[in-house]
């Protein structure tokens, strides 16, 4: 989620099998000679198509009918030149900064300057202690976590690892015996697959010390690091070691890391994956930072062909921009303004191409992010047809309102936006009916002044929530007061999560699994500070709100977080 600032887009031509010959009959007799008012057609026609599809799961043409039209939208001549333009100069500044010779420069300074040798890179290993007949850890408690319920247990742990569960009474012995408090739960630690960290290169906005310490406090004991807004961009390997470089002495939690698809870094994917991260981020619309170029709808047809060949995993920030083109500047302190200059068209428009490019290559997908409950119906519709797609969405968009958020409050502003009432509601149903796999906070935190808290412009502000700290009490909150159970919760924020990027041994409290875990008091209330949570910057749109359950403990490899000495691992993806 970035402050995804107005880019046109050169047009994606035509998918594959498309023709004008495939165009409805009523669009051909409708054009005129006037290219600008030929598109101004193709866009309300497209608009309507979106919205009788969206209302309807059962009409056939829906989504495949909406990808193929929205292919078809041609900007005029003048404007496809002013487009391209500004999206060459853009994929040229990417290049630079991005640059793999660049960047070994840059390690090797950072290496030399901080007296690194090669034998420093980081490690899979945990270090825990070893004591014969004993257990490193021991966790006593009458609410442990089993999956869809919580029974009394025993667990013991070594060597980082969860090796028994036994009744409570078993008197396992450990060199540290944890008894829990009656009010206290052991949770699995939660997977936050979606942090920006931020460095490398905006450190001054978050860093992998800040971070960690926020994801520890609040429950998530593995998060995996988004390839952008650290300069450089995580889109080849030099980048890759490079941002290890500065994550391996911070991190507080276990991490892995996300590599980017952009225009031309085709060749670096595999030797990403081969080096281990989780999959491939891509924008289909300005990603917010130049060094991040998005890909049009064809390239990325051609990225999911691409990671099907070694069966990796792209995921999508699936916004059109020809769709924010046309509507309403955001400009002003009206989140109403700001609101309607990002409209759920945007997002069902290009979720409707993500799920007809994946189904075209039969790669693996995930949209990040949703917003819009418009697009659940053909996210239902693709599932049931056997597409290998999911789905997330944020703490943000099922806690907040848009009919609540004051103007000037940018605090709030996040990209795609907070929505209304009867849309959160939507999205809540398509949770519990699977609809949308898992939660995830999508931290994208800045500094204060990008925010422009003196102003409260919603167009210049920079968009992102930070709430890594905040995610476990905001959804325990929300779900209590709907009648959701908390093990429900864990499955959207630790297992479901863990399951799609492959952490095999992570997100539940089992045997052979890694001993991340945390002590949550889910009947503790607290009020939100901005300035008592461990995010670099003290800003957040829940300031000052009542939040049920909080996290009092945390464990990472059997071994409590300490808040001083950082103990996590950098994952590398099959490893885990």
């Amino acid at each position: 989620m970035n402050a995804t600032p107005r880019q046109g887009n050169k047009d994606s031509g035509k998918h594959t099998g498309d023709s004008t010959n495939n165009q409805p009959a009523e669009d051909k007799n409708q054009r005129t000679t006037d290219p600008q008012a030929n598109e101004e057609r193709a866009t309300e026609s497209l608009k309507a198509k979106m919205t009788e599809a969206a209302s309807n799961p059962e009409v056939d043409k829906s989504p495949q009918d909406v990808a193929q039209e929205n292919s078809q939208l041609a900007v005029t001549e003048e404007r496809r030149e002013e487009v391209e333009s500004a999206r060459a100069e853009q994929i040229k500044l990417a290049n630079e900064a991005n640059s793999a010779e660049r960047v070994r420069e840059l390690i090797r300074a950072y290496k030399a300057e901080n007296k690194l040798q090669d034998s420093d890179e980081p490690t899979e290993a945990r270090i825990t202690g070893q004591h014969a007949g004993k257990f490193d850890l021991v966790v006593r408690g009458k609410q442990v976590s089993c999956g869809d319920h919580f029974s009394p247990r025993e667990i013991g742990v070594k060597g980082g690892k969860i090796v028994a569960i036994e009744p409570l009474g078993a008197n396992l012995e450990g060199t540290e015996v944890v008894e829990l408090a009656d009010d206290e739960t052991l949770i699995p630690g939660l997977v936050d697959t979606h942090v920006h960290v931020n460095e490398p290169g905006r450190t001054e906005w978050e860093g992998f010390a800040s971070a960690t310490r926020a994801a520890a406090a609040g429950g998530v004991t593995t998060i995996v690091d988004m390839p952008l807004n650290s300069v450089p961009a995580t889109v080849n390997v030099a980048a890759l070691e490079y941002k290890r470089l500065f994550a391996q002495q911070n991190a507080f939690v276990d991490i892995g890391f996300w590599g980017g698809a952009i225009p031309g870094n085709k060749k670096d994917l595999r030797p990403l994956h081969d080096d281990g991260v989780f999959g491939f981020k891509c924008f289909l619309l300005h990603s917010g930072v130049d060094e991040f170029p998005h890909l049009e709808a064809d390239e990325m047809e051609e990225a999911l062909a691409e990671v099907k060949t070694f069966d990796s995993l792209l995921i999508v920030h699936a916004e059109d921009s020809r769709t924010i083109d046309k509507a309403p500047q955001p400009n002003g302190d009206m989140y109403e303004h700001f609101l309607k200059s990002r409209p759920r068209g945007a997002e069902n428009i290009a979720i409707a191409e993500v799920i007809e490019r994946t189904r075209w290559t039969e790669a693996r997908s995930h949209i990040l992010h949703l917003s819009s409950s418009d697009a659940l119906p053909m996210i239902a519709s693709a599932k049931r047809d056997g597409l290998d797609i999911t789905v997330e969405t944020c703490p943000h968009y099922l806690t907040l309102l848009s009919e609540e958020i004051p103007n000037g409050a940018t605090a709030f502003k996040c990209c795609p936006p907070v929505r209304e009432v009867s849309n959160r509601e939507k999205l809540w149903e398509g949770l519990l009916d699977g609809t949308i796999d898992f939660i995830v906070s999508d931290h994208s935190p800045s500094t204060l002044d990008l925010k422009d808290l003196g102003n409260g412009d919603f167009g210049v502000a920079w968009g992102g929530v930070s709430s890594l700290q905040l995610g476990l009490s905001l959804i325990w909150t929300e779900a209590r007061r709907r009648g959701v159970g908390l093990p429900k919760v864990l499955e959207w924020m630790s297992s479901r999560p863990a399951e799609r990027v492959g952490l095999r041994s992570k997100g539940r409290l089992s045997l052979g699994y890694d001993a991340d875990m945390a002590v949550f008091a889910q009947d503790e209330s607290f009020v939100v500070d901005a300035k008592a949570l461990n995010h670099k910057n003290p800003i957040t749109p829940y300031q000052g709100k009542v939040l049920s359950g909080k996290v009092r403990r945390t464990f990472v490899g059997g071994k409590e977080v300490d808040y001083q000495k950082p103990s996590g691992r950098l994952l590398n993806r099959g490893l885990v």
